[in-house]
């Protein structure tokens, strides 16, 4: 597996990028966002660790970019707590974020934890999964396809494993904890919150609202499911 470490402390860098060594990952190492575009076209990882706070290019940049040419997992690194950052960050396409200090053991364990979901699509030896449909949407597994109103709609790996998670079973509603079993594994660590976030950017995704969750819904005090209304 191929990691790139983008981070212009190059003391931390080479820390994770040790660890995942260790780990058994090819790494690359970027110190400014031109390189890490550079070589993510060059070296196409499976996963990112990508700073917030770069020189030049900062990181929501990069990962917007990225995002263009690339459905590579990324984990967003921020010296700053502060909420909006965390949410602008993971609104460009980040699938997880920690907030500086961090165990890199801890970072690892998460990197492994995302390399472990399915990616594959059945064998030629098995009959298709028929897509889901609900109202005007189609979620394809197989193909990781998703279609509202016969027009295709663009979500990253996170996004679309939560859909499907919720489509999957139309009528149960999954805590936060139980979307995390399903979509991170029982192994995750971190904020439970990082489900919301996604969750609203599938919901942004759909075209719905907090008011109007035509797709989406919030059971109030329990968590989401996946339906049609208003």
């Amino acid at each position: 597996m191929r990691a790139l470490v983008v981070d212009d402390e190059v003391a931390l860098a080479n820390v994770v990028a040790s660890y995942l060594r260790r780990g058994g990952f090819d790494v690359h190492i970027a110190a400014d966002g031109e390189t890490a575009l550079h070589l993510a076209r060059s070296v196409d990882p499976d996963v990112v660790v990508l700073d917030l706070g770069l020189p030049g290019i900062d990181g929501i940049e990069v990962c917007r970019t990225l995002r263009t040419f690339s459905d590579c997992y990324v984990v967003m690194l921020t010296a700053r707590a502060e909420e909006v950052d965390t949410l602008i960050g993971l609104s460009v396409g980040a699938d997880d974020y920690m907030t500086k200090p961090f165990s890199p053991r801890e970072l690892v364990a998460r990197i492994r934890a995302m390399l472990r979901r399915p990616r594959t699509t059945p064998s030629t030896d098995e009959p298709p999964t028929p897509p889901i449909t609900i109202g005007a949407l189609s979620i394809d597994g197989a193909a990781r396809e998703v279609d509202l109103d016969g027009e295709p709609v663009r979500l990253t790996r996170t996004e679309f494993d939560v859909l499907a998670a919720l489509a999957a079973r139309p009528h149960q509603v999954f805590s936060r904890t139980a979307l995390i079993e399903a979509v991170w594994g029982g192994n995750w660590v971190g904020d439970e919150h990082l489900v919301d976030v996604h969750i609203l950017h599938v919901r942004q995704k759909l075209g719905d609202t907090a008011d109007v969750q035509r797709y989406v819904r919030t059971v109030r005090g329990v968590g989401y499911r996946i339906g049609t209304g208003r």
